[in-house]
């Protein structure tokens, strides 16, 4: 007897690629594409905030957990910042990725609205940490809800607002 394993379930999303030198972007698209199982052709524009830097934006459709995926192909390339989103679905939570070359990745489970979801057990951590005096508790919220990502990669999002958005869809 063999085991099935069910379908996963699909779902879409949106990557930010908020900042990368040029001569990073075609392995950007090469590695988005090889995770999402299609190629991936990005419109490129300058990206303001950095000079001698570009941005695009995908939106995307494919298989569950593609967004945890994309961030690791991505993660701890230098001199790239990025933002991924999943929606959720009937099986799987919604998430979403960020990253910088200061901080690293951030990950957040998010709700139906794009709420930020904090497991308990985090939530604990934080209030003994702040009850240690290590830190306040004010302070490990904002990291559980990713302000330090936030701050940094916010002058990035402003820079590309009414920039270009692909769209692109894998057939499940």
């Amino acid at each position: 007897m063999t085991a099935r394993t069910a379908p996963r379930a699909a779902t879409r999303g949106v990557l930010y690629v908020h900042s990368a030198p040029s001569a990073l972007c075609p392995h950007i698209e090469w590695a988005v594409g090889g995770v999402l199982g299609v190629p991936v052709s990005l419109d490129w524009t300058p990206q303001p905030a950095q000079p001698g830097t570009y941005r695009a934006e995908l939106s995307w459709a494919g298989k569950a957990g593609a967004a945890a995926a994309v961030a690791s192909a991505l993660r701890g390339w230098n001199h790239l910042r990025f933002e991924i989103t999943e929606e959720p679905t009937a099986g799987s939570e919604g998430a979403r990725y960020s990253f910088t070359p200061e901080l690293g990745v951030f990950h957040a489970v998010t709700g139906l609205h794009g709420d930020i979801m904090i497991p308990e057990d985090r939530l604990k951590a934080a209030v003994v940490k702040a009850a240690l005096g290590d830190t306040t508790l004010l302070g490990e919220i904002d990291k559980l809800l990713g302000r330090p990502w936030d701050d940094e990669l916010e002058t990035f999002r402003h820079a590309g607002d009414g920039a270009p958005v692909r769209w692109l869809h894998q057939v499940v």
